[in-house]
């Protein structure tokens, strides 16, 4: 893994990752396709989650005070067993499979946004059931590519949080996400230490882009905030249906 197409393919990613982790969700869901250009879909993912997990720690200390606990007491349980049933069947479900499901449910729910915008009122009640059933969902959409967020986004985005908590969830949420993936992807051999060296110099344009994205979250209105995390979750799932359908 070397070579000037590499590098450039692999500070993108890293980038986009460290915006998502400021606060801009969903574009790191681009990081993977991005470096994919350059390596294999399975070393990109492998790669880039220690990249998450540096960036992480310091979107979770710019988030720290800015998340809803009910939300993430629902979620975090039903993510970690997400995350189990995507190690234990990782040899067996199909890569294309999975990606054509995000990117169903993203299209399906993203075109329910726009074509019925966010209604003003109070904040929704994060109700359980759902919770559980789509944080399993985003643990193990997440395990298999980094692909958590439109599922995550199909439980949340009705919950009507303001632009800050939103962020704030968001990082604490998949800050445990990523730090709980770890442990399979060691078992598979995706965390070598070729691909920590990588990592570790991938760290540095990742942590600048966190700070880029906790910044533009602060001057963006919130109206214009949603719209565009809304734009991007169909922008990266319409990507997502036609990587399987040019298969």
């Amino acid at each position: 893994m070397s070579g000037e197409e590499f590098w450039i393919a692999a500070v993108i990613a890293a980038a986009l990752v460290g915006l998502s982790k400021g606060g801009l969700p969903v574009v790191g869901m681009l990081g993977v396709p991005v470096l994919a250009l350059a390596v294999s879909p399975v070393t990109a993912a492998g790669l880039l989650l220690p990249v998450y997990v540096a960036s992480d720690m310091i979107g979770l200390y710019a988030y720290r005070h800015a998340f809803d606990r009910r939300v993430l007491a629902i979620l975090a349980p039903a993510a970690v067993l997400g995350i189990g049933f995507g190690w234990l069947t990782a040899a067996t479900v199909p890569e294309w499979l999975v990606t054509g499901i995000i990117g169903a449910i993203g299209v399906g729910f993203a075109l329910t946004l726009l074509l019925r915008p966010r209604p003003d009122g109070p904040r929704g009640r994060a109700r359980i059931g759902p919770g559980l059933f789509w944080g399993a969902v985003t643990g193990y959409t997440s395990f298999v590519s980094h692909a958590g967020a439109p599922p995550y986004q199909v439980y949340v985005l009705p919950l009507r949080l303001d632009k800050t908590t939103f962020a704030g969830t968001t990082t604490v949420f998949f800050t445990f996400v990523n730090a709980v993936k770890l442990i399979p992807y060691w078992a598979l051999g995706q965390l070598s230490p070729d691909n920590l060296k990588i990592a570790a110099v991938l760290a540095l344009p990742a942590v600048l882009a966190v700070l880029a994205g906790v910044w533009l979250v602060k001057v963006l209105p919130e109206v214009l905030f949603f719209r565009l995390v809304t734009w991007a979750l169909l922008a990266v799932s319409l990507k997502h249906l036609w990587t399987v359908i040019a298969v």
